[in-house]
């Protein structure tokens, strides 16, 4: 019998090429085998918290190579218990026989691929001399997609912004030994208009990038607002730019940052310009001058999360 291999968070953390990771991704984008169903939702009562949790199962199949889904559960009231709200587990399969391969952590698993798939939209969207990016939110996120991005174009300068000049600073900290200089920074007004990519990625539920504050030829790249409620960017933002998405299967449903202005008429489904499986097999161009600003968002797709876990699983067979 196969042995099931155990993939830790430690071992995703220190293993991870971002540059290796972008192109697996963007081969997996422009595959026509991997399929990817809706993900489960489940809401299931928590008596003990008076309050639901929630299961979400997030499946996808190559077929006859291999397959995955994420587990990951929800429960709001975990603070207390100082546990986080959200935990999961991602079981990686031979699709062919059924085993199960691997078993990886999720979180590491989760924000590489999430920072990835980041920087393989900006890899089509963002200028070819973009050297200087505005990191906006200090979450488990930040650091990582400030590496990929910075794995995919010559990034010489970085500033990091957060609810907390010392949240933003531990960023730059973590990053010191990095090729590019990072600033912590206390207004995010200060530097927008200055740097030729955003990342967003925060809880935010109203905006915090407007567009009165955007320059020609920046790139917007926002990863946060995951809610169909909330927004990390304004109206005025989604007018001015030319729009993309991670996949229309989510982003047309689940994020404030594309429902809000679809639903009260500021764009129709026809503004947006392309998904990142047109951008990967080629069908629809990105970015077309340089001028122009390309505004991407990403709500996660369980397609990057198989991808991912092969690659780590590789890494992981041809270390041991």
């Amino acid at each position: 019998m196969n042995t099931i291999q155990l993939i830790s968070d430690s071992f995703i953390e220190n293993k991870c090429n971002f540059k290796q990771l972008i192109e697996r991704l963007k081969e997996g984008f422009a595959s026509t085998t991997i399929q990817v169903p809706m993900r489960h939702h489940h809401d299931y009562p928590n008596p003990p918290e008076d309050k639901d949790s929630t299961l979400l199962l997030m499946p996808a199949f190559n077929p006859g190579v291999d397959a995955g889904v994420k587990i990951v559960t929800v429960s709001p009231n975990n603070g207390k218990y100082n546990l986080p709200a959200i935990q999961g587990t991602y079981i990686y399969l031979d699709a062919h026989k059924g085993n199960i391969k691997a078993i990886l952590d999720a979180k590491s698993l989760t924000t590489k691929r999430t920072a990835s798939t980041s920087a393989l939209a900006s890899s089509f969207l963002s200028r070819e001399d973009s050297s200087s990016l505005l990191m906006i939110g200090t979450g488990a996120l930040a650091k990582n997609l400030i590496q990929a991005h910075a794995s995919v174009r010559p990034i010489t300068k970085v500033y990091v912004w957060g609810r907390t000049l010392e949240k933003a600073q531990a960023i730059c900290d973590a990053l010191s030994n990095a090729t590019y200089s990072c600033t912590a920074i206390t207004n995010i007004e200060d530097k927008i208009s200055e740097v030729d990519i955003i990342s967003c990625a925060t809880l935010s539920p109203t905006p915090l990038v407007f567009g009165k504050w955007l320059k020609e030829g920046q790139h917007l790249d926002l990863v946060g607002a995951y809610k169909k409620d909330t927004r990390e960017a304004d109206d005025e933002a989604v007018l001015r730019s030319s729009v993309f998405l991670d996949t229309y299967q989510g982003g047309l449903k689940e994020s404030g940052d594309i429902l809000i202005p679809l639903n009260t008429g500021i764009i129709t489904k026809e503004d947006i310009k392309a998904d990142l499986f047109e951008l990967c097999n080629g069908s629809k161009k990105g970015r077309t001058s340089e001028t122009e600003i390309t505004y991407f968002k990403s709500v996660g797709h369980a397609l990057e999360d198989l991808v991912a876990a092969s690659y780590f699983y590789n890494e992981f067979i041809s270390n041991k």
